[in-house]
């Protein structure tokens, strides 16, 4: 079986896996507001224009301000990128060996114990108070938005306004609007400042605007319930909140895999073949958060490793081109050393790693077809 990452889950957006993988410092791949490629640009619609005009009369009948309009949208404008974004996105699918390569890489566990030791004390009181361990806490930071570094940089009121004039979703995404419309009414953020991905995922751990109203605290006191700023304390103490009104027990493992210490509980085997897994009634609590046994395992596996424990000890077996993730991994280093770079080694084949083959496959007079095989990695040798 695979893993189908749509973006949307039970009330959570995860970025996807695009922003799962580390692309330098800063948010959006480092990326400033100012570097936004043209097509996350307001561009010029008067079909959105005209669905605007309507929307701030339904607004305005659900108790949004004429001023708090006024302000939310001066800046703002249909994003023709985000409507190519949402409809390019739904049959994204990864095997759950690639998906817990990315998610669950040595680097991000690395980040993961960095950023509980530096948070240690924050992390405790949330604990008490939610009652949720600050190991699945810094998980889900670390998959949401690589620990803070990939919060978004596109205007929520622009992403959501286009999504719902578009009307695939629009339902939803009107939904969604309305809802960040009452966030800068209730003046927790300002317009400027209400930045998220492309489909209107805020903060460090990636609420869409509903369940930012639901679950969201006011950690830190200061009257605003804060997930965008540097600070991240707000974001975890939002993500906890989350998890324990949804039902989340204290002390009860998520899970783990079989075999290797995991609590009972009802066995999963995500990919045939691949570990099996036993979850718990944590488990359940965290696809509430993205309804995905690939990311509820993501994020349980990460918790562990950020806790101290080791890899998975079970195996996946080759894939559908017959390599196994060590050969892919090979096949990747040793393009690269040939000088056609794939731009990392993981074992997971992406665009990257096709167009490198492709550009090998061209330099060697083979039919170019971009696909990874044994007979491809034996050429390398």
């Amino acid at each position: 079986m695979q893993t189908n990452r749509r973006l949307f889950g039970l009330g959570i957006v995860a970025l996807g896996l695009a922003a799962c993988a580390p692309s330098g410092p800063g948010r959006m791949g480092g990326r400033t507001p100012a570097g936004l490629p043209d097509d996350l640009r307001p561009a010029p619609n008067a079909s959105y224009d005209a669905w605007l005009a309507a929307f701030r009369g339904r607004a305005a009948g659900q108790g949004i301000s004429q001023s708090t309009l006024t302000a939310a949208f001066r800046s703002t404008g249909y994003l023709p990128g985000v409507v190519t974004r949402d409809r390019s996105q739904t049959e994204f699918t990864r095997t759950l060996e690639d998906y817990l390569a990315i998610t669950v890489s040595e680097e991000r566990v690395r980040r993961g114990r960095a950023a509980l030791a530096q948070h240690r004390r924050t992390l405790a009181a949330i604990e008490d108070r939610f009652g949720v361990e600050p190991e699945i806490v810094t998980a889900i930071w670390g998959i949401e938005s690589f620990y803070g570094d990939r919060r978004g940089e596109i205007p929520v009121i622009s992403a959501t306004s286009t999504l719902a004039f578009d009307g695939r979703r629009g339902r939803f995404f009107e939904q969604q609007l309305v809802a960040a419309l009452r966030i800068l009414q209730n003046g927790d953020v300002t317009p400027a400042r209400m930045v998220g991905s492309w489909a209107g995922a805020m903060g460090h751990t990636q609420f869409i605007p509903t369940s930012y109203l639901q679950f969201a605290v006011d950690f830190t006191g200061n009257g605003r319930r804060d997930i965008w700023s540097d600070d991240p304390t707000d974001a975890l103490a939002s993500a906890a909140s989350y998890l324990q009104r949804n039902g989340w027990r204290r002390g009860l493992r998520w899970g783990g895999e079989v075999g290797a210490g995991a609590p009972s509980g009802p066995v999963i085997q995500p990919q045939p073949g691949g570990p099996r897994f036993a979850t718990t009634h944590n488990f359940g609590v965290i696809k509430r958060y993205n309804n995905s046994d690939a990311y509820a395992i993501a994020v349980g596996h990460l918790a562990d490793r950020i806790g101290g424990a080791g890899p998975l000890r079970g195996s996946f077996p080759p894939d559908a081109n017959g390599l196994t993730r060590a050969d892919r991994i090979a096949l990747q280093e040793r393009l690269t050393a040939r000088g056609f770079d794939t731009q990392g080694a993981d074992g997971v084949i992406g665009r990257n790693t096709e167009a490198a083959i492709r550009a090998y496959q061209t330099s060697r007079g083979l039919p170019v077809t971009g696909t990874p095989s044994p007979e491809l990695l034996r050429s390398l040798l």
